[in-house]
């Protein structure tokens, strides 16, 4: 049987909601939606759609980190956005971190984020070491 691991970034909201930030299984890691919050639930980056999806690209690698995995064994990114009219700056955030990875990726419109988040981001990795 493969173990699993919880990894937790410590928000309120993983206790009350009942989720990890990260779960790892074997050489697998899936982050969860992630969005642009930092530890203190402060927005960043407010109404900024590329600040927001590059910090979130900074929270995503906090928890590969703490999976020992890293950016580049990412194979799929998820990113859901508020506006699709945000797309080109969410894009560009996302070249910027992974122009030479290349994972599989989707970006969908959705109706809204909470607290008036522009993208939310999720991603799987498989660590090749």
């Amino acid at each position: 049987m493969t173990d699993r691991i919880n990894i937790s970034s410590g928000t309120i909201w993983e206790e009350k909601v009942g989720y990890s930030r990260a779960v790892k299984v074997g050489n697998q890691v899936f982050v969860s939606g992630t969005v642009a919050v930092d530890e203190n639930g402060k927005t960043v980056g407010e109404g900024n759609p590329y600040k927001q999806a590059k910090f979130v690209f900074s929270k995503i690698e906090k928890a590969l980190l703490q999976a020992d995995a890293t950016l580049s064994d990412v194979v799929r990114t998820r990113m859901f956005v508020s506006d699709i009219n945000n797309f080109d700056e969410i894009t560009k955030a996302h070249g910027e971190i992974f122009a030479d990875i290349r994972p599989a990726a989707t970006l969908v419109e959705i109706s809204r984020l909470v607290n008036n988040l522009l993208v939310e981001i999720e991603v799987d990795a498989i660590i090749n070491k």
